[in-house]
């Protein structure tokens, strides 16, 4: 890892055309909008969120040590004669500058990634598997929106080998922006799926409002799609009309460039035979899950694409687990044994709760132990919503579950289309589900508990985890 700092308060200045008060330290050891986070060395930018104006907290951000703020040149004369300050019109205006002037200075192979579903699982892979091969940088948890982006190219260092970029968006418009600053010679598309249909016309719509991405593309890029999805024809026509002739696929079908063979799916891995751009590889996934494994052949070919060694990063992917919220687990300590707990509370929609039931489904549970899930409403679905709650039945008996507890008026669809023998409980909201979920709890039980992030479902992982302290659960086939 370099030692050289992130950025020069010159160098700073310069990107952002601002304006420079007080004595400015000579070197910025990264970037913060938090002033409860922030690090001694760093520049704290002061944007104005939905909720706060980070101008309100540039005093305590430099009291922690921040090696300076910006700020905007309406709000300058707030603060004291000498405080370190860069000065410029429009706070998040100058973060995109100097994300723009980072990936200026920018020689690594930078990957771009979107998806309905799976984009922050696959970003966390291909850093997992490059971070192996070189220095890499990639975007924090999710931020991938038009702040969330921004700050992630800027905090990159210009010494890394590889940059990878999670893109977000739930309204059509809100990826080329983004993109164009990010100007990937990977992007991947993990998947396109019926989500946040409040603002689409259809599944085609949000199609296109993915294939934005294809907009940055560096000239020679590589775009990578699902072949087993629905909409990569409209996705491979879209990027040939914009002149990208490189299309890799991947999935089950048999003429993906990047293609499933075989998989083995256990309670907590996945065992994978591929062919991954014409080289037969098998490797051991950390995370469960059919989707998983699918998109385990889009991390290798973007991998490769970027110039990486196919077999040393078929290997790191037995060293990635889910995330907190995203599919990781932790044991409860039951009066009489163990449960195991499935936290997916992070977000849902219909594609990654389906998934998710069917990780449930390959649960493993004691000798009296059932499999439950405890789901809230799926939101941003607009009149699809009644009926996609309520078919999730299917998944449900598919997957064998052995009992559901529903939260929210949304799940009161598929609570209404449930047998009576599979219903748990229902409440109106997580909060009023929380103790009748928590008393259920048994001995070799599996439990999921999952819902869009509106929905608060994390709760209820909290309360299963102050009643019953546990430990994080270890993977089994790798003891």
């Amino acid at each position: 890892m370099s030692t050289t700092p992130l950025w020069t308060s010159g160098a700073m200045a310069e990107a952002m055309r601002a304006k420079v008060r007080g004595t400015l330290p000579e070197a910025v050891t990264g970037l913060s909008i938090d002033s409860r986070t922030i690090a001694p060395g760093e520049a704290y930018f002061a944007i104005k969120g939905d909720v706060h104006d980070g101008h309100d907290f540039v005093e305590a951000a430099l009291k922690a040590g921040a090696a300076l703020a910006v700020v905007e040149a309406a709000q300058r004369h707030t603060f004291a004669p000498d405080a370190p300050l860069l000065v410029v019109d429009d706070v998040l205006a100058g973060l995109v500058d100097l994300a723009r002037a980072a990936r200026a200075r920018l020689k690594a192979q930078v990957i771009a990634v979107t998806g309905s579903v799976g984009k922050t699982s696959t970003k966390e892979a291909l850093r997992r598997v490059l971070g192996a091969q070189g220095e890499t940088h990639a975007s924090a948890a999710s931020f991938n929106n038009h702040w969330g982006v921004p700050l992630s190219l800027a905090r990159c260092p210009a010494t890394v080998r590889f940059a990878i970029f999670e893109i977000g968006m739930n309204h059509a418009g809100e990826i080329e922006p983004l993109v164009n600053m990010v100007r990937p010679h990977v992007a991947v598309i993990t998947t396109v799926e019926p989500v946040h249909l409040e603002f689409f016309a259809g599944i085609e719509a949000i199609a296109d409002a993915k294939a934005e991405i294809f907009t940055g593309l560096e000239p020679g890029g590589t775009v990578v799609l699902n072949r087993d999805n629905s909409q990569f024809a409209r996705l491979q026509r879209r990027a040939g009309k914009l002149g990208i002739s490189r299309i890799v696929s991947f999935g089950a079908d048999t003429k993906s460039d990047a293609r499933l063979l075989d998989v083995s799916l256990h309670a907590a891995c996945s065992a994978v035979h591929a062919n991954i751009l014409g080289h037969d590889v098998t490797y051991k996934l950390g995370m469960p899950g059919r989707h998983m494994a699918m998109n385990s052949l889009a991390v290798l070919a973007a991998a490769s694409l970027a110039g990486a060694d196919l077999a040393l990063a078929a290997l790191s992917l037995s060293q990635i687990g889910p995330a907190a919220g995203r599919g990781a687990r932790r044991v409860l300590e039951t009066a009489d044994g163990e449960a195991t707990l499935i936290d997916e509370s992070y977000n849902a929609n219909p594609a990654s709760m389906a998934a998710a039931l069917n990780v449930l489904g390959h649960a493993a549970v004691g000798p009296h132990g059932r499999r439950i899930a405890v789901l809230g409403d799926m939101l941003e679905l607009g009149p699809t919503g009644a009926a996609l709650h309520r078919g999730l039945a299917d998944a449900i008996k598919a997957n064998h579950i052995d009992l559901v507890y529903c939260c929210g008026p949304l799940m009161r669809n598929l609570w209404d289309a449930l047998s009576t023998g599979k219903r748990g409980g229902y409440a109106e909201s997580a909060a009023g589900l929380e103790a009748e979920a928590v008393a259920a709890i048994r001995a070799g039980d599996a439990i999921m508990v999952k819902g869009s992030l509106g929905s608060k479902m994390k709760t209820i992982v909290n309360a299963l985890e102050r009643r019953f302290p546990g430990k994080t659960a270890l993977d089994e086939a790798a003891v």
